[in-house]
């Protein structure tokens, strides 16, 4: 695996990190490699996939009037 060296960090964004890492139960050197995954990793679906994938889950659960589903809802409150 490769090493990454940041130089020139704030004294504030290190102890914000350690202290992000702390509450995590992970080390520094943990959560700054997790926060670079997540903020760098290409995204796992885009959006149309992810709605096809809510359309094909809830086709034909829900039946009526999406305006009547609404104002029953509205309704409530």
């Amino acid at each position: 695996m490769a090493q990454l060296l940041v130089r020139d960090i704030s004294p504030d964004l290190v102890k914000a990190l350690k202290a992000r890492a702390a509450s995590n139960g992970r080390s520094a050197e943990a959560e700054h490699r997790l926060i670079l995954e997540e903020q760098l990793k290409p995204p796992v679906s885009d959006f149309w996939e992810q709605a096809r994938a809510l359309r094909d889950e809830t086709r034909g659960k829900i039946t009526g009037n999406s305006a009547d589903l609404i104002n029953e809802e509205r309704d409530k409150r």
